[in-house]
C-alpha cells in the first residue's frame, strides 16, 4: 500500500481548514490536492479529532 504525503494529524487541519474557510477549492490549491481527495478524507477521517 502506497504511504500518504500527509499525517493523519495533518488531513484533520486540512479538513478543519476547509470547515473554517468555506472554499474547500482554495484549500485544495494552497495543499496541492485534488477535491476529490479533501471529500475521500472527508467522508473517512470527517469525523476524527487531533489530540
Amino acid at each position: 500500500m502506497k504511504k500518504s504525503r500527509f499525517s493523519t494529524e495533518q488531513i484533520i487541519g486540512i479538513l478543519r481548514e476547509g470547515r473554517a474557510r468555506g472554499t474547500v477549492r482554495g484549500v485544495c490549491a494552497k495543499h496541492n490536492i485534488a477535491e476529490q481527495t479533501y471529500y475521500g478524507w472527508k467522508r473517512k477521517d470527517g469525523g476524527m479529532e487531533a489530540r
